[in-house]
């Protein structure tokens, strides 16, 4: 018998371990403030509207389809070019998704009043309640390939969430509270046209909320997502690590079952 096969096994469960010990992610993004101009803030409520922006990202934010044009406004101050870009009136904001109760593995946020930014910044809108505003979020998380890893949101209004440049969730438009799974083997398991080895990969989230009434949050995952790493500091190898003496260990004990 390999002596190598324990060796593998005890490095996953110790890489397994580890992860399974975080009780709670905290992830920072940025929120942006927004006037309301009767267009793309507080505009018309257009309902839940998929492929309003392309399925790849191609830089700091979304870009919009041809469709996505005719229903959303790139000129003046609410322009979708800034919806994700302007340096005025934001600031950062964390959340924190902490260890589903009864479901080791599973991360959850919940906020059925998501109004982060009464008070602050422009304050404008419905007095007490600031409505308009985007929420950015930009992270890493170790996908391991048939493991049926997932990502969930609920809200309103526009979600759009990419996992390695890719759109995972879209739930554009101006509408109520809508949701949406993601399976990361759909996405990039083996024989899809996006296959991806185990490893580490950029997670980019979208928020906006442009109309009075309500504004849900909600998430629910199990990805372990982590902040990214300062510039020039290598990805940590997090459950990448694990996915891959899994994957060593599958790969010896087949050899060793043909052996016998």
């Amino acid at each position: 018998m390999s002596m190598r096969l324990p060796h593998l096994a005890a490095a996953a469960l110790l890489c397994a371990g580890s992860i399974a010990a975080q009780a709670a992610i905290t992830l920072t993004g940025t929120v942006r403030d927004f006037a309301a101009d009767g267009v793309n803030f507080e505009g018309s409520i257009i309902g839940l509207v998929p492929g309003l922006v392309s399925p790849t990202l191609a830089g700091p934010s979304p870009t919009l389809t041809a469709f996505g044009s005719t229903l959303i406004s790139s000129a003046g101050a609410g322009g979708f070019p800034l919806w994700y870009t302007k340096a005025a009136d934001s600031m950062p904001l964390a959340l924190t998704l902490t260890e589903k109760a009864g479901s080791p593995g599973i991360y959850e946020y919940t906020d059925l009043s998501f109004f982060p930014i009464d008070g602050l910044l422009l304050n404008t809108g419905v007095p007490g309640t600031n409505f308009h505003f985007t929420y950015q979020i930009a992270a890493t998380f170790d996908y391991a390939p048939g493991t049926g890893q997932t990502f969930s949101f609920t809200g309103d209004d526009d979600v759009w969430v990419y996992f390695d440049k890719i759109i995972g969730i879209d739930l554009g438009g101006v509408h109520g509270a809508a949701s949406s799974t993601v399976s990361l083997d759909t996405l990039f398991g083996f024989g899809t046209p996006g296959a991806k080895a185990a490893g580490t990969y950029s997670f980019d989230f979208f928020f906006a909320e442009r109309h009075t009434s309500a504004s849900t949050l909600h998430i629910e995952t199990s990805l372990v997502l982590a902040p990214p790493p300062p510039p020039g500091i290598p990805e940590p190898p997090g459950l990448a690590l694990v996915a891959l003496a899994l994957a060593a260990l599958g790969a010896a004990s087949r050899r060793m079952a043909r052996r016998g």
